[in-house]
């Protein structure tokens, strides 16, 4: 995967293939949502885009792959062989509307060999993360001051303080020569498969996005009404294979997220295809799926995914009840 191909069909395979050889369990392939495929390795799981040329990433494909990433604690990252006419380098992160970017060649290292970059390729050249702990201990370790040590290394002694209190990036050749200097590593490698530390609520995510990139929280249409109203926080999506995303509010029931399918009056040959990829997804994210349906006919399963219709949800009086049902339709 290192020559740029000339179809993205085929890199998608061979990623595909990648992962599976190496554990993840994989998805469908998405070619119209925000995201290309899902894939889970015991507690990893990956948000996928991949592109010929990573300068086609926008930034609404960026928010929507952001807000899944959090809901599902999931780690996003694109694949990328070129930026404009340049290709991207192996064993480099870059960035784009702050999801990582990385070379397929970046990614086989990762998921074969668990081997992550070091160097992020940012605006003025290329830098590495330094361990500031680290530093200090060996520093102290051999007796030199910050001056001593700043000297050595050509750089300044506020450069010292800051590499190790890790208030700023490093050149990776001024990285090399505190290294030569000190004899020991002191670079940190770049966990792109970390996960989010803390699953947000998804309408308090939205509220903070809402600052940084432009979209109202007031703005978004959020359906079905009657879940709100039961104590859900609905977030719709747009590029995905379903349409939006449900949280109970209640601190209990947490942990329920709901891929949330509108029935929106589809025909039964549209719902029976967005059943067959929601539930691919469901199975990989391991979270619940279901149906909200508005017709007054009576389906409690469409491909394995469960079915509510509005006027069963208007007769309950809390979340729990509509999980409880959720789960006795998929049981049966």
């Amino acid at each position: 995967m290192n020559a740029i191909p000339m179809h993205r069909d085929q890199v998608l395979i061979e990623i595909t293939e990648l992962l599976a050889n190496h554990g993840f369990e994989t998805s469908n392939i998405y070619d119209r949502s925000c995201f290309d495929m899902v894939a889970r390795r015991e507690l990893i799981l990956l948000l996928l885009k991949v592109l010929i040329n990573v300068d086609g990433f926008s930034s609404q494909q960026a928010l929507e792959i952001k807000r899944l990433a959090r809901t599902f604690l999931a780690s996003p990252l694109v694949v990328g062989f070129k930026s404009k006419t340049e290709p991207l380098e192996e064993d480099v992160v870059y960035e784009r509307h702050g999801i990582p970017v990385v070379a397929p060649e970046t990614l086989r290292n990762m998921v074969a060999d668990e081997v992550y970059p070091e160097i992020l390729a940012d605006r003025g050249g290329y830098y590495v993360n330094i361990d500031g702990e680290l530093l200090k201990e060996m520093r102290e370790r051999e007796n030199l001051s910050l001056k001593d040590l700043a000297d050595t290394a050509h750089v300044s002694r506020e450069t010292i303080y800051k590499y190790e209190h890790g208030m700023v990036r490093a050149y990776p050749e001024t990285a090399m020569l505190l290294e030569s200097i000190l004899n020991m590593k002191i670079t940190l490698s770049i966990d792109l498969f970390k996960a989010p530390e803390k699953k947000s609520d998804i309408l308090k995510t939205a509220e903070q996005k809402s600052d940084t990139e432009g979209e109202k929280l007031s703005d978004i249409k959020r359906e079905p009404r009657e879940l709100i109203k039961l104590g859900f926080g609905v977030l719709p999506t747009h590029r995905t294979p379903f349409d939006a995303i449900s949280q109970a509010n209640s601190q209990k029931e947490k942990e329920n997220i709901l891929l949330t399918n509108l029935e929106k009056n589809r025909n039964k040959q549209v719902l029976k295809k967005m059943a067959l990829n929601v539930k691919d997804l469901r199975d990989i994210t391991q979270k619940e799926a279901v149906f909200i349906m508005e017709s007054k006919r009576i389906v409690e399963c469409i491909e394995g995914i469960p079915c509510v219709n509005t006027h069963e949800i208007c007769e309950m009086e809390n979340c729990r009840e509509f999980i409880r049902l959720l789960k006795e339709r998929k049981n049966s």
